[in-house]
C-alpha cells in the first residue's frame, strides 16, 4: 500500500474513514487491510466510523490489539463496552505524539441511535479538540445532531476544535446551518461511492485557531477498495 507523501514540517495531519466494519466493497472483511490503508495516510489522528459490529455487545471490527500489534496507532478509550473500540462505532486513534487530556462521550438525538465522541489533547504544548461523527440519515436528524453538538462544544474550555467524520449529507452546498457562526466546512472530495466517487459524504470542520494547508481523497489500492467510503485526510497548524 502506497503511503501519502508526508506533510510539511511543523503540520498536523488528521484523516477520517468511515471503515464499514472493515467491510470493502470486494464483500472481504479484512481488519489487516483496513489497519495498512489507515496507516498509509500517515496521519497522526484518525476519526473512524462503523468500527464495530451493530449486534449485540458491539464487538470491535478493527480489534484494538490488532491496531497495537501491527501499527504505531493507539486507540483512545471510547469503546461502547469491553469488546467494542468505539461510541456508536465512532473511534478515535493516535500516534504517540499526542498526550491524552480528556475524553468525552455523546449521545445525539435521531430516529435511530448515534453518538459523537471528542478527545481533548495536547501536542507540543498545544491543545486541540477533535471530535468524530457519523451524522444520521435524514436531514432533520443531522442538523438536530449538530445543533447539540455545538451547543456541548460552547460550553467547553475554548481550543482549536476539529470536527470529522461522515456528514451524511449528499449536497457539496448544505449551509449545515448549527456550524455556520463557528466553524468552517471542508469536503475534501466525493468520498462515497469507492468505486462511483458519487458525493463528499465525509468533511471536516473547523474552529477559528486551525489553520487547513492542504486536504485530499486517498483513492488508490487498497483504500479504492477497503469500503464503500474513501478516507479523507487534512495538514493542518494551529495559531500561537
Amino acid at each position: 500500500m502506497r503511503p501519502l507523501p508526508a506533510p510539511a514540517d511543523g503540520l498536523l495531519r488528521v484523516a477520517s474513514w468511515n471503515i464499514r466494519k472493515c467491510l470493502g466493497i470486494d464483500r472481504r472483511r479484512d481488519p489487516d487491510r483496513t489497519l495498512r490503508v489507515i496507516t498509509a495516510t500517515g496521519a497522526d489522528i484518525v476519526a473512524l466510523q462503523e468500527s464495530d459490529r451493530r449486534l449485540g455487545p458491539r464487538p470491535a471490527a478493527l480489534p484494538a490489539s490488532l491496531i497495537s500489534a501491527a501499527s504505531e496507532y493507539r486507540a483512545l478509550p471510547l469503546g461502547q463496552s469491553e469488546v467494542s473500540l468505539g461510541w456508536h462505532g465512532n473511534a478515535i486513534l493516535v500516534r504517540p505524539s499526542l498526550e491524552l487530556v480528556g475524553v468525552h462521550k455523546l449521545d445525539l438525538p435521531s430516529f435511530e441511535p448515534r453518538g459523537a465522541v471528542a478527545a481533548d489533547l495536547r501536542r507540543n504544548g498545544t491543545e486541540l479538540r477533535i471530535v468524530g461523527v457519523h451524522l444520521g440519515l435524514r436531514g432533520t436528524d443531522r442538523l438536530r445532531q449538530l445543533g447539540r453538538l455545538v451547543d456541548w462544544l460552547d460550553r467547553q474550555p475554548r481550543m482549536p476544535t476539529l470536527i470529522l467524520g461522515d456528514f451524511n449529507e449528499w449536497s457539496p452546498d448544505a449551509p449545515l446551518e448549527p456550524l455556520r457562526a463557528g466553524y468552517r466546512v471542508l469536503a475534501p472530495g466525493p468520498s462515497y461511492h469507492a468505486r462511483l466517487r458519487l458525493a463528499p459524504l465525509d468533511r471536516i470542520a473547523h474552529s477559528p485557531g486551525v489553520s487547513v494547508r492542504a486536504t485530499g481523497l486517498m483513492d488508490h489500492g487498497d483504500a479504492a477498495r477497503a469500503s464503500d467510503h474513501l478516507p479523507i485526510w487534512a495538514d493542518v497548524s494551529f495559531a500561537p
